[in-house]
């Protein structure tokens, strides 16, 4: 019933097909050469740590293990989807550098950032990150077959499970020092609340879970992850002001009003991903109502005058007007996942809009890929990294290949 009626609203929508198409041109021509060519360190080994905002690279920046796992997840998932070897090649190239580099043999888990040559430089266990290289391991698995990756991908999982998991209130906390001890310094960012449970780990250990359920169905596994998903419809969704609440102390008292418009719409639609794979009725209603309503809130306080999602709003405050990219493309998927659930017009058309916001003032079509934020005119931060620790290709390759799946 779902595929059907999902087809049928294809046929009846010929401008989505023109975005699908137009998508797939931006992945085939602009994004994945530039992350083929340009980042490769030949010398050192690996990726570059980061590479300017004209496009030119930094030998000497450091490498960070959210840039390399979501190198890696991408090169396996677009190989998974293009059947390019030369995508297997990198991403064999990304696994063995971090398994060579990041991984820590003595205590388990992932350093958080490398020197240019290698060599650890922070060696705290962030939560976000292990969830990440859990993520492409899975989706290397996929990719590869080969079965010592879902043997390392299925370790992390046990090491988090073991430190991370609050087995008196649930959930999971965020960072600790290298031999798994509390750390005082919690946050993922300097931007970042210090607190001890987050939507963002939680958003990002849900994907990992399910990409990891997918190849390994574990009984154990599928209760950890069908408890983690009720934490989204019972800890952090603030369901009469239709977004998510981001951060919170180890028992669960709300420690900000800070709203992220781009975090909402993307943990709406992985949150209905993840109840699909459960195959959990109840759960299933519940996100398909829950992805309508943040669409719904996105449209109505998430933009403002230029059609762009904000970065972030805060109801007693301010509202902070930069724009990222990685907002538009969630969004993106967000919309069409609204669409999808009931057939409202409004959020087809906010597809189109949010392609064409993206198409204006975020692809760069001097120095290649798109940039990383803009301000409320619309104008590049010129400072600001085309490839760097918070910069990634996984965001932007994600949504184009749901797009061209989704669209039919």
């Amino acid at each position: 019933m779902y595929c059907t009626v999902r087809v049928n609203l294809y046929l009846m929508n010929p401008q989505l097909i023109a975005v699908k198409e137009a998508f797939r041109k931006e992945l085939l021509d602009n994004i994945l050469p530039f992350w083929m060519n340009r980042t490769i360190d030949r010398e050192k080994g690996g990726f570059y740590g980061r590479l300017s905002f004209d496009g030119k690279a930094d030998p000497s920046a450091p490498k960070g293990a959210i840039l390399n796992a979501r190198i890696l997840w991408t090169f396996s998932a677009t190989y998974r989807n293009l059947g390019n070897k030369e995508l297997l090649a990198l991403a064999d190239r990304a696994y063995e550098y971090i398994i060579s580099h990041f991984l820590d043999r003595e205590y388990g888990g992932i350093y958080w950032k490398l020197d240019y040559s290698g060599t650890p430089l922070e060696t705290k266990k962030q939560i976000y990150a292990i969830a990440f290289v859990i993520y492409a391991f899975s989706e290397y698995f996929k990719a590869s077959g080969n079965r010592k990756v879902l043997d390392k991908a299925i370790r992390l999982y046990r090491l988090i499970e073991k430190y991370s998991f609050d087995p008196v209130h649930g959930g999971y906390l965020e960072a600790f020092t290298r031999e798994w001890q509390m750390i005082d310094d919690q946050r993922l960012s300097n931007i970042d609340e210090n607190e001890k449970k987050t939507l963002n780990t939680h958003l990002h250990l849900l994907e990992a879970y399910t990409g990891l359920l997918q190849v390994w169905p574990d009984k154990e596994l599928r209760d950890k992850l069908s408890a983690l998903a009720s934490l989204f419809t019972d800890r952090f969704l603030a369901p009469d002001r239709g977004n998510f609440y981001l951060f919170f102390d180890e028992e669960w008292h709300l420690k900000s009003d800070r709203i992220s418009p781009g975090h909402d719409i993307e943990t709406a639609w992985l949150l209905l991903e993840t109840a699909r794979l459960l195959d959990n009725h109840s759960l299933i209603v519940q996100a398909e109502e829950i992805s309508v309503k943040i669409a719904e809130s996105v449209i109505k306080t998430g933009t403002d005058e230029t059609g762009g999602l904000v970065y972030e709003r805060n109801p007693e405050k301010t509202t902070n007007y930069d724009k990222e990219w990685w907002c538009h493309v969630e969004a993106l998927v967000g919309f069409l996942n609204a669409w999808e659930i009931n057939g409202d017009q409004r959020f087809a058309a906010m597809v189109s809009e949010m392609w064409d916001f993206i198409n204006r003032f975020f692809i760069d079509r001097v120095n290649g890929e798109w940039h990383f934020r803009i301000d409320r005119q619309g104008k590049p931060y010129i400072t600001l990294d085309k490839v760097g620790f918070w910069k990634c290709p996984y965001h932007t390759v994600r949504a184009c290949l749901e797009l061209m799946s989704r669209i039919s």
